[in-house]
């Protein structure tokens, strides 16, 4: 725990300071004055042994010439300078209050309570600040972009041009609202922002705010809710209040699904905090006038899960879609992501946004980053091609792995599974075209093979799906071809495959057997906020012809893979050799390996004698024959004319 030193030495000195004034002013120290009559004190000061009076309102005080102290009180009747001989040459008379207001004793006298104030004040403004929030529960906590902020506006955003048109009406409406209004026209109260995460959503409203000059109100979903009940309520009361005092403006609200689920769905009841907080924000949002100008702007990954009243019309009017960006959309964010950043010539953003398809606004953006990082670590003045595909990898599958060492066994196989991926998507018609083949570990694989789509696909076939299976299977096929054995390495293809063989039967309505109709019924479990896998609404028959379908279509898928691998076996080995000693294959070093002639590998071995120690006789080990590689368990197989891709 971090100790703050400045205000530990600030409490010692205040309790220190508070001890002192203590025992100085407040605790009794030394001996009272001994108390005399009034005729005695008389008698003293007419034997001269009296050096200073000081005389009160009742009391007088005296003080002798050998320093003792003595008190006497006045009398009512008596006036000191009636008493003859009482005042004597030589002698001090001071009398309180005859030469105005003594302020020195007033300090003195009200020193103790001004410190003991001041120490107070010291200890409750320091708790206030250690525990801020105790003191502005209810407070809205959204940040507050000004208009004077440095704004991003539409040419910040791209990828996303029929959101940006349907915005730009709320942008119309809050500069020119009268246009509006003279033609009876009602601008939408709110707008939910739809998409996966890093598609842009918190983005184009900072934009909205940033073409429309107006004040922009951001807070998160989860920001409303606290552990004490009412919390959430009052902090949407604020912020409303706030937006009304400011408007027009623009409120934001992240991840409104924190707060948002279904009604009723809770432990708590109607009581529950996430519910009293989603009831305030539809009664603010209910409740305002068309001429206030506070436009309500929120983003949820689950639109699914919202409450019916949130959506209704009236509150958020409109639902616009974020999705990923197209080839062209990439290639628009590219632009943006690079625009100030020095780069090669040789740089084609078209050919970076055809090799990353499925790749959100924020997926760019930190492809670009990680280029400019491996440039600079590179000590270059620019970012080029190279670092640019490999800043693609590094977002895929993650940062290479050069520390980890692999066997030279582990190596050849890897290189055989990635080898045979590769060759069965070239050969098959309906994959995409293979661009890149690499024995590099990243993150958790020891390889990847990647294929580049020509185009964006909205629609699969069943012949498409076909083919993904035995592309995604071809690995595995190439190890039991190779080496007659199983390795572990095709995990997740197989995972992956057979959760697309299961949706081709039980949601793609893609069997033969089963025909037009899905299997399972998916339900959400609103308040634990996670889904039920499968809700079987089938019986225990039509499950077994769904694993039978699964099974015949991955099996299918296994065997096509594997008969295009017998049938180019020697071509697989050749990739393979190639793979091994380059690690990497792309571009036109690819397309050569599948393409030119075969050069043979060469391994002249002499004769061995291997005496056998039964019978005595000799064993002649015959020569490898050039062009065949020898393979342990494997027979030497006829060599193989290469197949036309």
């Amino acid at each position: 725990m971090r100790i703050n030193w400045r205000r530990s030495i600030l409490v010692y000195i205040a309790i220190i300071a508070m001890v002192v004034v203590f025992f100085t002013f407040i605790l009794p120290s030394g001996q009272k004055p001994e108390e005399i009559p009034l005729s005695e004190a008389i008698a003293m000061s007419q034997d001269g042994e009296i050096e200073s009076i000081l005389v009160g309102s009742s009391t007088i005080n005296i003080t002798t010439k050998d320093g003792t102290e003595y008190l006497t009180h006045k009398e009512i009747t008596s006036n000191i300078y009636e008493i003859e001989g009482f005042i004597l040459e030589g002698v001090e008379v001071d009398i309180e209050g005859a030469g105005g207001i003594d302020w020195g004793s007033v300090f003195i006298n009200f020193l103790p309570l001004l410190l003991l104030g001041a120490l107070l004040f010291f200890l409750f403004s320091q708790a206030r600040g250690a525990n801020s929030q105790a003191m502005s529960f209810g407070r809205s906590k959204a940040r507050m972009f000004s208009v004077n902020t440095p704004t991003v506006t539409f040419d910040d955003v791209a990828g996303v041009e029929e959101a940006k048109q349907e915005l730009q009406e709320v942008v119309d409406f809050l500069k020119s609202r009268e246009k509006f209004q003279a033609l009876g026209a009602r601008i939408p109260k709110g707008m939910l922002l739809i998409g996966p995460p890093g598609t842009g959503k918190t983005l184009m409203a900072r934009a909205i705010a940033g073409e429309a000059s107006v004040p922009f109100f951001s807070i998160s979903g989860s920001e409303f809710v606290e552990m004490f009940v009412g919390v959430g309520a009052s902090r949407v009361r604020d912020l409303f209040d706030q937006a009304k005092r400011n408007a027009p403006c623009i409120i934001f609200i992240d991840e409104i699904d924190a707060v948002g689920r279904h009604r009723g769905a809770g432990l708590g009841g109607g009581h529950d905090e996430r519910e009293q907080t989603l009831n305030q924000i539809l009664v603010e949002m209910d409740g305002f006038d068309t001429n206030t100008s506070v436009i309500v702007i929120a983003a949820t990954n689950r639109p699914d899960i919202l409450d019916v009243a949130l959506l209704r019309p009236g509150r958020f009017d409109r639902r616009i879609v974020l999705d990923r960006p197209d080839i062209n959309g990439r290639q628009a964010i590219l632009k943006i992501h690079t625009k100030g950043k020095p780069l090669d010539e040789a740089v084609n953003l078209e050919t970076m946004a055809k090799q990353t398809v499925g790749f959100s606004g924020a997926d760019l953006a930190n492809m670009v980053n990680e280029a400019a990082i491996l440039s600079a670590r590179r000590n270059k003045k620019s970012i080029g091609m190279k670092e640019l595909e490999e800043s693609i990898d590094r977002v895929i599958a993650g940062p290479e792995r050069k520390s980890r060492k692999i066997s030279s066994k582990e190596k050849e196989i890897t290189a055989y599974h990635e080898a045979g991926h590769a060759l069965v998507a070239k050969m098959l018609p309906n994959t995409d075209p293979v661009h890149k083949i690499s024995v590099v570990a990243r993150g958790m694989s020891l390889g990847h093979t990647q294929l580049l789509p020509t185009e964006d696909r909205y629609l699969m076939t069943r012949s498409q799906f076909k083919d993904m299976l035995a592309h995604m299977l071809g690995g595995r096929a190439a190890e039991e071809l190779i080496f007659n054995e199983l390795s572990t390495g095709a995990s997740d293809d197989i995972k992956r495959a057979t959760e697309l063989a299961h949706k081709m039967v039980t949601e793609y309505g893609m069997s033969d057997k089963l025909g037009l109709r899905t299997f399972g019924n998916k339900q959400e479990m609103v308040f634990l906020g996670r889904e039920i896998s499968e809700q079987r609404d089938y019986g225990e028959k039509v499950a077994d012809i769904i694993d039978e379908e699964v099974h015949e279509i991955i099996d299918t898928a296994y065997k096509t893979a594997k008969d295009i691998l017998q049938k180019n076996k020697e071509r697989l080995t050749y990739i393979t050799e190639k793979l091994v000693t380059q690690e990497t294959l792309e571009g036109e070093e690819l397309e050569k390996v599948f393409i030119e002639p075969m050069t043979p590998v060469k391994k002249e071995t002499a004769e061995v004698k291997v005496p056998v120690a039964e019978s005595g006789k000799v064993q002649v080990k015959p020569k490898t024959k050039p062009g065949l590689r020898k393979v342990p368990g494997i027979a030497p197989q006829p060599k193989q004319f290469p197949a036309t891709p």
